[in-house]
């Protein structure tokens, strides 16, 4: 191994805040600066005082939540990209404008109700206020395709009635679709705006609590030493790290730009191509997105729409996200091996289960989320909780700092542990008693004024991090609107079953097209949320099964992201490896082949997905059909993954390739005799292949 391979491995953990979406990193300077960061402190206090009492009515806390996100987004568009001061007061005005529309439907909530469908005029001018707020801070936050997407919908729900058939609709006047957009639960106020009000917000301010409080540090220190020595060790450590990330997080295209500064030059350091670093960068990031618990946030809204356990989406979710994740393994590992390249040297690493022992309390927050979850309580109360116990350690730690003897530090944190456990027996109100002692605990002695700033710029990011998620979810209520009102989807549906009828198998090659393609510059949430509206119930009339369909949309969701010619996360990852963003693109498709084939395998076969059981389980047992479908992946994965690399035991010709991407396909196709075949030709050419390459060691030729 070179010098160059030995050097010492560089820490992972981002040094920088990462930039949302649009914006650059910060609240901005001086005295707006400070507001900014007030207002998301606010915002963040605001919704985990709904989250843990709930005393406002639903509408009011959905209009609340867009207001504080309009707001909080055009003042950091002021604050961070105006020119000049004229913009900037004119961007505050429009923030304090769209705070006003949530403040409007708060004051006005019960008149509101009682004149739904006959909106007075100050009505009108206030909702038609508020579409174009969205829509503006939706383009400057998010960029112009998802807005013109949903200004197309809007457009169709105007003139609609102008087209021919099959486009043609009744027509609606100016009222009414305000009504619907502004005022409705169908609209902007929608099913998408709650799961972010009452889910996916307490979640994101989660995520900034624990990395605030080392837990980035903890899942690097662990990927280093645990995979840092395996060949390709530095991207092995990209891939895990960033797969343990997204159980905290799941933001991908963010994860790109905040760690891969540090993985891409690491991995080229040790001899990866710049276009492989990129690509393993990306794709390992982007499958943080179907990582559970949190999954990219898209689990709660896929819940929520379903009407359905959380815990079913991530049941559904564990085994392709481990195929992913061992998919992005096995093709560094061949990369590594036909570049010649080796693992860290192992003196120079840390010892995995050393930083466990020092970081250990940082998982019991996230350990009593997952048992929460999988208990059956609810995802505002799980993440709650959650966040309430990340708070109670942090504070609790510059206190334990001062007491002295070891025993005694061990009884307070039991002592602590035992009073925040007890909200499972007496409710919130124990636990926010527990919280308030601490911040006066922590006001009083030294050290404790630093973990309470700590905590408040920990509100504050977190809010700040829920805003591309936030205004995403309301600017897609246009699309879900329109459809709910013109019958569109209908039309789409129809023609989706129509041909599956006849070809289900092209009716998924079509509905993956369209993912990919409206995946093309927009967030993976708008597009599961148009896409499963759309396709999802088409898929469940041609008998595939609930959870598998929206799985399927929500998968190509995300691989939009990694394939050219847009491909967000490859271009967001070109950059920092200095490679052609679609080079990066091509690279990363060929990385997440598990993405690509699993959620077809999961149509014919949903035991892989842990739903329907097949004939296998008639006859042997619903596990024995999972172990069945499982390996069968996995052996697919591995072909795919050779043929991709062209290298398994040695260097492959182009026949060979060719050979182990058509025995991957048999095993996939699910059709009689397939499998028998598919494992016959996996395993004589697996065999052959190994035998040719040890007579070339033997032998000493090429």
């Amino acid at each position: 191994m070179t010098d160059a391979h030995r050097e010492t491995p560089t820490v992972l953990s981002p040094t920088a805040e990462a930039p949302v979406e649009g914006l650059p990193p910060g609240f901005g300077e001086g005295l707006a600066g400070k507001a900014a960061f007030l207002i998301a402190v606010a915002f963040s206090i605001f919704q985990l005082y709904i989250a843990a009492y709930g005393s406002l009515p639903s509408q009011v806390v959905r209009a609340m939540h867009v207001g504080f996100l309009l707001l909080l987004g055009f003042g950091l568009i002021a604050n961070l990209r105006a020119k000049n001061a004229p913009a900037k007061a004119a961007f505050w005005a429009l923030g304090v404008l769209g705070f006003a529309t949530g403040v409007y439907n708060w004051v006005f909530y019960a008149d509101l109700i009682r004149r739904s469908g006959f909106l007075t005029t100050p009505d009108l001018i206030v909702g038609a206020v508020l579409i174009v707020l969205v829509f503006e801070a939706a383009r400057r936050l998010m960029g112009l395709p998802l807005a013109f997407l949903a200004f197309v919908f809007l457009a169709y729900a105007f003139a609609g009635n102008h087209l021919p058939p099959p486009f043609i609709h009744r027509g609606y006047d100016f009222a009414q679709l305000v009504d619907t957009y502004a005022f409705g639960t169908e609209g902007i106020y929608g099913t998408p705006v709650y799961v972010s009000a009452a889910y996916i917000f307490i979640f994101v301010v989660f995520a900034a609590f624990l990395e605030r409080a080392g837990m980035i540090a903890l899942f690097n220190d662990f990927a280093l030493g645990l995979v840092g020595s395996w060949r390709g060790g530095p991207a092995q450590v990209c891939v895990l790290s960033s797969g343990l990330m997204g159980t905290i997080s799941g933001s991908g295209v963010a994860n790109v730009v905040a760690s891969g500064q540090f993985t891409i030059p690491l991995m080229k350091r040790f001899g990866f191509r710049s276009a492989f670093a990129g690509a393993v960068e990306a794709t390992s990031s982007m499958g943080g997105q179907i990582m559970p618990p949190v999954m990219g946030a898209v689990a709660f809204i896929m819940a929520e729409t379903l009407n359905i356990p959380y815990a079913e989406v991530v049941k559904a979710a564990i085994i392709p996200a481990l195929l992913y994740f061992g998919a992005c393994f096995w093709q560094v590992y061949l990369e590594a091996g036909k570049a010649g390249l080796q693992g860290m040297a192992k003196a120079d690493l840390p010892n995995p289960w050393d930083a466990v022992r020092r970081h250990w309390p940082l998982v019991l927050p996230l350990a009593a989320l997952i048992y929460l979850l999988f208990a059956g309580y609810t995802p505002i109360f799980a993440g709650t909780m959650g966040l309430a116990l990340t708070i109670v350690l942090i504070l609790g730690t510059p206190l334990a700092a001062l007491i002295g003897p070891l025993a005694f530090r061990i009884v307070f944190w039991l002592a602590l542990g035992l009073a925040a456990a007890s909200f499972m027996r007496f409710g919130v109100n124990i636990l926010s008693l527990v919280i308030a002692g601490l911040v006066v605990a922590c006001l009083a002695f030294k050290g404790g004024r630093e973990t309470l700033q700590i905590c408040i710029d920990s509100l504050a990011e977190g809010a700040r991090n829920a805003l591309p998620v936030g205004i995403a979810c309301a600017i897609v209520g246009i699309v879900i609107g329109t459809l709910t009102l013109t019958g569109i989807a209908s039309t789409f549906i129809g023609w989706i079953i129509s041909i599956g009828e006849n070809n289900l198998f092209l009716s998924l090659v079509l509905t993956m097209l369209t993912c990919l393609v409206l995946g093309m510059g927009i967030p993976t949430i708008p597009n599961y949320i148009i896409t499963s509206s759309l396709a999802g119930p088409a898929l469940l009339s041609l008998g595939v099964p609930l959870v598998v369909s929206h799985m399927f949309v929500f998968y190509f969701g995300i691989m939009a992201d990694l394939t050219p010619p847009v491909a967000l996360a490859a271009f967001a990852a070109a950059p920092m490896a200095r490679e052609s963003g679609l080079k990066i693109g091509i690279q990363a498709t060929k990385l997440a082949v598990a993405g690509f084939v699993v959620p077809f395998m999961a149509v014919y076969t949903p035991a892989l997905m842990l739903q329907d059981p097949g004939p296998i389980a008639a006859q042997f047992g619903y596990p024995v059909e999972v172990a069945y479908v499982v390996a069968k992946a996995c052996m697919a994965i591995v072909l795919w993954g050779a043929a991709a690399v062209g290298f398994l035991a040695r260097r492959m010709a182009l026949w060979e390739r060719f050979v182990a991407f058509a025995a991957g396909a048999l095993l996939v196709a699910a059709l009689p005799v397939t499998d028998e075949a598919g494992w016959a030709l996996s395993l004589a050419w697996i065999g052959w292949h190994c035998w040719r390459a040890r007579q070339t060691s033997a032998t000493g030729t090429a």
